[in-house]
């Protein structure tokens, strides 16, 4: 039975993450069910009673192609071992979708296993690259400008004026850089930004200490400078680190010798096309051809 997750299976759920999502968690669990958790946001499919399997999904507004539309993130998609390869994840999967046609445009889902989710009529939309930064590649500069004490308030000023050139992003305001901040800290990470002469910050980038060494997850820069000076900092921490990047930007221009790894990040799904169609004046039988209306290159970096 399908059913919303009452707000005591709360523990239960979260049992359900820590035993599925162990290897990728790095704290991000606790802070997710801290913050960002809401149980009618949950779904649970039972079996005698106990929850065997449940996502969950968590609406956003993102700007697309110049309007402002209301979208879903899905995620959390798990059954535990001993219920796997019953099409449990598949009723779930059928049931919010469902449920989204009626009050969404757009829908969409972490690409961990893009496979599994093209049969719901996902598409991979949105790529990333990772680079390999090391310190020779990079011009030295001082630290003067970097700091660890940045303001949500101006961290979301910087973050308007990146995503002009893209499209398809969250429409992120201050609560969302408040709660950036605390899962940057829930995983061990920091935020670090570059202020300008004037004060005014430049850039921002999100840093963490991974199994895989230095990673700068979200880097956000309006200028070079501020990006060298971002990397320069992470670089005093080890003589390499990794970096990733929307998949427009393509650094090999101003890194040499660098050669980014395209990876996919986000998938989406048009759940009305007819609908769609008469919203933008166009013709688009695909999700990609719908993510690409506007002719900007997408920012889509969101986990939930």
């Amino acid at each position: 039975m399908i059913s919303k997750a009452l707000p005591q299976e709360k523990k239960t759920i979260y049992g359900i993450w820590k035993q599925i999502f162990a290897g990728d968690d790095g704290g991000y669990t606790d802070y997710f069910f801290r913050t960002l958790y809401r149980s009618e946001n949950t779904l649970v499919l039972k079996q005698a009673g106990n929850i065997v399997s449940t996502l969950m999904r968590i609406p956003h507004e993102i700007m697309l192609n110049g309007k402002m539309i209301r979208a879903s993130m899905i995620l959390g998609v798990a059954t535990v071992p001993s219920h796997r390869k019953q099409g449990l994840m598949h009723e779930l999967m059928h049931d919010v979708l469902d449920e989204l046609e009626h009050q969404e445009l757009v829908t969409l889902i972490q690409a961990y296993n893009p496979s599994m989710y093209v049969q719901f009529g996902f598409e991979m939309v949105y790529y990333r690259r990772r680079y390999r930064v090391h310190r020779h590649q990079v011009p030295r500069c001082g630290n003067d400008g970097l700091t660890y004490e940045a303001q949500s308030d101006e961290l979301q000023k910087l973050y308007a004026a990146y995503v002009r050139r893209f499209d398809g992003f969250y429409l992120r305001d201050r609560e969302y850089f408040d709660r950036l901040q605390q899962e940057c800290a829930a995983e061990g990470g920091k935020i670090i930004a570059y202020r300008d002469g004037n004060g005014e910050i430049q850039g921002y980038a999100s840093i963490y200490q991974t199994a895989a060494g230095i990673e700068l997850r979200e880097c956000l820069y309006l200028n070079s400078i501020a990006l060298f000076k971002l990397l320069n900092l992470a670089l005093q921490l080890k003589e390499e680190v990794w970096l990733h990047t929307t998949d427009a930007e393509r650094l090999e221009r101003i890194l040499p010798d660098s050669q980014g790894q395209r990876y996919g990040f986000t998938m989406a799904r048009i759940n009305d096309y007819d609908l769609f169609n008469r919203l933008y004046s166009s013709s688009v039988t695909s999700v990609k051809d719908a993510f690409a209306l506007s002719g900007k290159p997408l920012f889509m970096h969101e986990y939930a």
